[in-house]
Protein backbone atom coordinates (compact mmCIF):
# COMPACT_ATOMS: atom_id res chain seq x y z
CA UNK A 1 0.00 0.00 0.00
CA UNK A 2 1.12 3.38 -0.95
CA UNK A 3 2.36 5.87 1.98
CA UNK A 4 -0.71 8.27 0.83
CA UNK A 5 -3.14 5.39 0.93
CA UNK A 6 -1.80 4.57 4.15
CA UNK A 7 -2.01 7.72 5.85
CA UNK A 8 -5.23 8.36 4.85
CA UNK A 9 -6.48 5.00 6.04
CA UNK A 10 -5.24 6.15 9.63
CA UNK A 11 -7.00 9.36 9.27
CA UNK A 12 -10.27 7.86 8.37
CA UNK A 13 -9.51 5.35 11.39
CA UNK A 14 -8.70 8.21 14.09
CA UNK A 15 -11.70 9.63 12.53
CA UNK A 16 -14.34 7.14 13.21
CA UNK A 17 -12.66 6.64 16.62
CA UNK A 18 -13.76 10.24 17.84
CA UNK A 19 -17.06 9.83 16.38
CA UNK A 20 -17.45 6.96 18.42
CA UNK A 21 -16.29 8.35 21.51
CA UNK A 22 -17.85 11.17 21.35
CA UNK A 23 -21.02 9.40 20.86
CA UNK A 24 -20.33 7.30 23.60
CA UNK A 25 -19.87 10.54 25.89
CA UNK A 26 -22.99 12.36 24.93
CA UNK A 27 -24.70 8.92 25.48
CA UNK A 28 -23.31 9.20 28.54
CA UNK A 29 -24.37 12.05 29.72
CA UNK A 30 -27.81 11.72 28.58
CA UNK A 31 -28.64 8.93 30.85
CA UNK A 32 -26.62 10.51 33.57
CA UNK A 33 -29.20 13.37 32.99
CA UNK A 34 -32.60 10.91 32.61
CA UNK A 35 -31.80 8.82 35.58
CA UNK A 36 -31.17 12.21 37.97
CA UNK A 37 -27.46 11.15 38.46
CA UNK A 38 -25.74 14.69 39.15
CA UNK A 39 -25.75 16.06 42.43
CA UNK A 40 -28.02 18.71 44.18
CA UNK A 41 -24.76 20.55 44.59
CA UNK A 42 -23.69 20.42 40.80
CA UNK A 43 -26.77 20.81 39.51
CA UNK A 44 -27.33 24.65 39.58
CA UNK A 45 -24.38 24.48 37.72
CA UNK A 46 -20.79 26.96 38.65
CA UNK A 47 -18.55 29.37 37.06
CA UNK A 48 -16.04 29.30 39.11
CA UNK A 49 -13.31 27.49 41.12
CA UNK A 50 -12.37 28.67 44.75
CA UNK A 51 -9.12 26.86 46.31
CA UNK A 52 -10.47 26.57 50.20
CA UNK A 53 -6.81 24.25 51.09
CA UNK A 54 -3.65 25.66 52.76
CA UNK A 55 -0.26 25.03 51.68
CA UNK A 56 0.58 22.65 54.23
CA UNK A 57 4.20 22.15 55.26
CA UNK A 58 6.07 21.65 58.74
CA UNK A 59 5.89 25.41 59.42
CA UNK A 60 1.77 25.35 59.15
CA UNK A 61 1.33 25.82 62.78
CA UNK A 62 -0.80 22.92 64.94
CA UNK A 63 -2.85 22.72 67.41
CA UNK A 64 -0.19 21.19 69.80
CA UNK A 65 2.44 23.48 68.15
CA UNK A 66 4.51 20.71 67.09
CA UNK A 67 5.55 20.40 63.36
CA UNK A 68 2.29 17.80 61.31
CA UNK A 69 4.33 17.06 58.47
CA UNK A 70 8.10 15.40 58.23
CA UNK A 71 9.74 14.54 55.04
CA UNK A 72 12.61 12.11 54.65
CA UNK A 73 14.02 12.04 50.80
CA UNK A 74 14.07 8.63 49.52
CA UNK A 75 15.31 9.64 46.35
CA UNK A 76 16.62 12.31 44.11
CA UNK A 77 16.53 13.15 40.31
CA UNK A 78 20.35 14.13 40.44
CA UNK A 79 21.00 10.58 41.20
CA UNK A 80 18.24 8.46 40.63
CA UNK A 81 16.20 10.14 37.81
CA UNK A 82 13.28 10.75 39.86
CA UNK A 83 12.40 12.24 43.15
CA UNK A 84 10.60 10.46 46.03
CA UNK A 85 9.55 11.37 49.78
CA UNK A 86 8.52 9.22 52.36
CA UNK A 87 5.96 11.35 54.47
CA UNK A 88 5.27 10.72 58.33
CA UNK A 89 1.71 12.99 58.60
CA UNK A 90 -0.26 14.02 61.77
CA UNK A 91 -3.93 13.31 60.40
CA UNK A 92 -5.05 16.74 62.01
CA UNK A 93 -2.71 19.18 60.45
CA UNK A 94 -3.29 21.77 57.65
CA UNK A 95 -6.67 21.80 56.18
CA UNK A 96 -8.16 18.58 57.04
CA UNK A 97 -11.05 16.57 58.14
CA UNK A 98 -12.22 15.40 61.23
CA UNK A 99 -13.98 11.76 60.94
CA UNK A 100 -16.52 10.81 63.15
CA UNK A 101 -14.10 8.51 64.53
CA UNK A 102 -12.19 11.29 66.11
CA UNK A 103 -14.06 11.92 69.22
CA UNK A 104 -16.37 8.89 69.32
CA UNK A 105 -15.64 4.95 70.37
CA UNK A 106 -17.26 3.90 66.71
CA UNK A 107 -18.25 6.95 64.76
CA UNK A 108 -17.27 6.68 61.21
CA UNK A 109 -13.23 6.46 59.97
CA UNK A 110 -12.57 9.19 57.31
CA UNK A 111 -12.87 6.17 54.90
CA UNK A 112 -16.00 5.64 55.47
CA UNK A 113 -17.85 8.83 54.89
CA UNK A 114 -20.08 8.32 52.10
CA UNK A 115 -18.70 9.86 49.05
CA UNK A 116 -22.08 11.91 48.48
CA UNK A 117 -21.59 13.83 51.76
CA UNK A 118 -18.07 15.35 50.09
CA UNK A 119 -19.83 17.61 47.90
CA UNK A 120 -22.05 19.73 49.48
CA UNK A 121 -23.79 22.84 49.65
CA UNK A 122 -21.50 25.67 51.13
CA UNK A 123 -23.46 28.11 54.04
CA UNK A 124 -21.07 30.98 55.01
CA UNK A 125 -22.16 32.45 58.42
CA UNK A 126 -19.83 35.81 58.87
CA UNK A 127 -18.50 36.61 62.26
CA UNK A 128 -15.34 38.42 61.10
CA UNK A 129 -15.90 41.79 62.42
CA UNK A 130 -16.78 40.31 65.76
CA UNK A 131 -13.29 38.17 65.72
CA UNK A 132 -11.47 40.91 64.99
CA UNK A 133 -12.09 42.53 68.11
CA UNK A 134 -13.31 39.66 70.04
CA UNK A 135 -10.84 36.08 69.44
CA UNK A 136 -12.74 34.01 71.91
CA UNK A 137 -15.86 35.13 70.12
CA UNK A 138 -18.04 31.93 68.85
CA UNK A 139 -21.03 31.02 66.63
CA UNK A 140 -23.87 31.47 68.16
CA UNK A 141 -27.78 30.56 67.66
CA UNK A 142 -28.14 34.11 67.16
CA UNK A 143 -25.48 33.84 63.67
CA UNK A 144 -27.48 30.90 62.70
CA UNK A 145 -31.18 32.67 62.84
CA UNK A 146 -29.83 35.68 61.20
CA UNK A 147 -28.44 33.76 57.93
CA UNK A 148 -31.36 31.41 58.14
CA UNK A 149 -33.53 35.15 57.88
CA UNK A 150 -31.16 36.22 55.24
CA UNK A 151 -30.61 33.38 53.15
CA UNK A 152 -34.04 30.86 53.99
CA UNK A 153 -33.57 27.00 55.63
CA UNK A 154 -30.07 25.44 55.43
CA UNK A 155 -29.98 22.67 52.99
CA UNK A 156 -30.25 19.20 53.40
CA UNK A 157 -26.42 17.92 53.45
CA UNK A 158 -24.94 21.27 53.81
CA UNK A 159 -21.46 22.50 55.52
CA UNK A 160 -22.17 25.24 57.88
CA UNK A 161 -18.76 27.09 57.70
CA UNK A 162 -17.66 29.86 60.13
CA UNK A 163 -15.72 32.53 58.52
CA UNK A 164 -13.68 34.98 60.83
CA UNK A 165 -11.28 36.10 59.00
CA UNK A 166 -8.75 33.58 60.87
CA UNK A 167 -7.32 31.90 57.68
CA UNK A 168 -5.39 35.28 57.01
CA UNK A 169 -3.01 34.77 60.08
CA UNK A 170 -2.10 31.10 59.10
CA UNK A 171 1.54 31.85 58.48
CA UNK A 172 1.90 33.32 61.76
CA UNK A 173 1.97 32.68 65.44
CA UNK A 174 -1.46 34.58 65.66
CA UNK A 175 -2.93 31.57 64.11
CA UNK A 176 -3.02 29.72 67.46
CA UNK A 177 -2.34 32.93 69.28
CA UNK A 178 -1.52 31.58 72.85
CA UNK A 179 -1.19 33.63 75.88
CA UNK A 180 1.60 33.38 78.17
CA UNK A 181 0.19 30.16 79.95
CA UNK A 182 -0.16 28.21 76.76
CA UNK A 183 -4.07 29.15 76.12
CA UNK A 184 -4.71 29.50 72.76
CA UNK A 185 -7.80 32.04 71.76
CA UNK A 186 -9.59 31.85 68.15
CA UNK A 187 -12.91 31.61 67.00
CA UNK A 188 -15.48 28.56 67.18
CA UNK A 189 -19.06 26.99 67.26
CA UNK A 190 -20.35 27.77 70.60
CA UNK A 191 -22.51 24.38 71.72
CA UNK A 192 -25.61 25.62 71.57
CA UNK A 193 -25.38 26.54 67.63
CA UNK A 194 -23.81 23.10 67.45
CA UNK A 195 -27.09 21.79 69.12
CA UNK A 196 -29.35 23.78 67.18
CA UNK A 197 -27.30 22.38 63.75
CA UNK A 198 -28.18 18.90 64.55
CA UNK A 199 -31.76 19.80 64.74
CA UNK A 200 -30.88 20.32 61.14
CA UNK A 201 -30.33 18.24 58.14
CA UNK A 202 -26.59 20.03 57.86
CA UNK A 203 -24.23 17.24 57.47
CA UNK A 204 -20.11 19.40 57.96
CA UNK A 205 -19.35 22.02 59.92
CA UNK A 206 -16.06 24.14 59.25
CA UNK A 207 -13.85 26.73 60.36
CA UNK A 208 -11.10 28.69 59.44
CA UNK A 209 -9.42 28.28 62.67
CA UNK A 210 -7.38 25.02 64.54
CA UNK A 211 -10.87 23.62 66.02
CA UNK A 212 -14.13 23.51 65.69
CA UNK A 213 -14.12 24.63 69.53
CA UNK A 214 -12.84 27.86 70.56
CA UNK A 215 -9.39 28.34 71.30
CA UNK A 216 -9.79 28.21 75.73
CA UNK A 217 -12.03 25.12 75.08
CA UNK A 218 -11.37 23.06 78.04
CA UNK A 219 -13.61 20.16 77.19
CA UNK A 220 -14.47 20.04 73.41
CA UNK A 221 -18.42 20.17 73.74
CA UNK A 222 -18.72 21.09 69.77
CA UNK A 223 -16.49 17.99 68.84
CA UNK A 224 -18.60 15.56 71.13
CA UNK A 225 -21.50 17.03 70.06
CA UNK A 226 -20.99 17.39 66.48
CA UNK A 227 -18.82 13.87 65.62
CA UNK A 228 -20.72 11.32 67.56
CA UNK A 229 -23.75 12.53 65.05
CA UNK A 230 -21.83 10.94 62.46
CA UNK A 231 -21.37 14.33 60.81
CA UNK A 232 -17.79 15.88 60.05
CA UNK A 233 -15.49 18.85 60.32
CA UNK A 234 -13.47 20.62 58.55
CA UNK A 235 -10.80 22.86 60.32
CA UNK A 236 -8.26 25.22 58.71
CA UNK A 237 -10.51 26.08 55.84
CA UNK A 238 -9.05 28.81 53.65
CA UNK A 239 -10.61 30.94 50.81
CA UNK A 240 -14.17 31.79 52.65
CA UNK A 241 -13.93 35.37 52.24
CA UNK A 242 -13.95 34.39 48.47
CA UNK A 243 -17.27 33.02 49.09
CA UNK A 244 -20.96 34.16 49.02
CA UNK A 245 -22.79 33.46 51.84
CA UNK A 246 -25.01 31.62 50.16
CA UNK A 247 -25.68 29.36 46.51
CA UNK A 248 -21.71 28.28 46.61
CA UNK A 249 -20.91 24.03 46.58
CA UNK A 250 -17.83 22.33 48.20
CA UNK A 251 -15.93 19.53 47.21
CA UNK A 252 -14.29 18.00 49.83
CA UNK A 253 -11.01 15.39 48.52
CA UNK A 254 -10.81 13.38 51.94
CA UNK A 255 -8.52 11.12 52.28
CA UNK A 256 -9.44 7.62 51.98
CA UNK A 257 -7.39 6.20 54.68
CA UNK A 258 -8.91 3.08 56.66
CA UNK A 259 -9.21 3.55 60.15
CA UNK A 260 -8.04 7.21 59.88
CA UNK A 261 -9.67 9.61 62.63
CA UNK A 262 -9.63 12.43 59.52
CA UNK A 263 -6.52 13.64 57.40
CA UNK A 264 -5.36 16.81 55.43
CA UNK A 265 -7.82 17.27 52.10
CA UNK A 266 -7.76 19.22 49.26
CA UNK A 267 -10.88 21.50 49.32
CA UNK A 268 -12.43 23.59 46.55
CA UNK A 269 -15.37 25.44 46.47
CA UNK A 270 -17.52 26.17 43.54
CA UNK A 271 -19.20 29.53 42.93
Amino acid sequence: MCDICVMTAVKEQMLSRRSFFAAGAAATAAVALSSGATTPAMAAGHGGVVDMTHMMDETFPTYFGEPGISYEATANFAENGFNLNVLTVMEHTGTHIDAPLHFSADGLSVDEIPVENLVCPLCVVDIAARAADDPDTQVTPDDLSAWIAANGEIPDGACVAMYSGWAAKARSDGFRNADGDGVMHFPGFHIEATQMLLETGAGAIAVDTLSLDHGPSADFATHYAWLPANRYGIECIAGLDQMPASGASLVVGAPKTGRGTGGPARIFGMV
